[in-house]
């Protein structure tokens, strides 16, 4: 029995990747950066066994508190440290952050604890908001974590139906007026960068160029 447990685990393989940074545009004045996080595996921990989402900086440190309050006794990996001046710009800023962040998530999938927390199942495939995974987690919504994950599909995830609370206070708009910059461009040397109107429903659109002031 040892053995075949053995040999289950040296066959078993997670594979995790951050890249692809885009600027995201809230409104007018502030954006973020976010990161593409590309999962494949043959674990039955998971549901899905190749899936793709993007995340922000600040939904790293939000999933990393969640760990360490269910975690107390285990060390929890570190995440790159917060740079009041990051720089979308600064191609060797965005390498070292997203390696941070692959690091961060390799730890975390090779600690067996932290793959029976729901929210990293949420966060690594569903695609929901912060808010949405939470109340997910702790079962707010009519939908389970299991229907958030296979409904989520690259990007474009298909309408689940919330309790008439959830709908009344955490509800996102299908679409938003948000921007997304491929920093691709930028880390091949390219003079022009071109935006793109981004969604959480994965629609892209070339728009004109606009100045931004960069947020986390």
């Amino acid at each position: 029995m040892d053995r075949m447990f053995d040999n289950l685990a040296k066959t078993e393989f997670i594979s995790i990747f951050v890249g692809n940074p885009k600027l995201q545009k809230q409104d007018y004045w502030h954006t973020h950066v976010d990161y593409e996080i590309s999962l494949h595996t043959n674990s039955m921990c998971f549901r899905k066994k190749a899936s793709t989402v993007r995340r922000r900086y600040r939904e790293f440190v939000w999933l990393r508190r969640c760990l360490q309050q269910n975690a107390l006794i285990i060390e929890i990996p570190k995440l790159p440290s917060w740079n009041p001046f990051f720089s979308i710009r600064n191609v060797e800023q965005i390498r070292q952050r997203m390696k941070g962040l692959q690091e961060f998530l390799e730890n975390v999938l090779h600690t067996p604890l932290f793959l029976s927390d729901s929210r990293v199942h949420l966060f690594l495939q569903s695609g929901l908001s912060v808010k949405k995974m939470q109340r997910c987690a702790f079962g707010k919504t009519r939908y389970t974590v299991a229907e958030a994950i296979q409904r989520f599909d690259g990007g474009c995830i298909a309408t689940l139906d919330e309790d008439k609370e959830s709908c009344d206070s955490d509800c996102e708009s299908t679409f938003s007026s948000g921007f997304g910059l491929s920093v691709d461009s930028a880390i091949h040397g390219s003079s022009i960068l071109s935006f793109e109107s981004s969604d959480k429903d994965g629609e892209l659109c070339t728009c004109d160029l606009i100045a931004c002031k960069i947020i986390l």
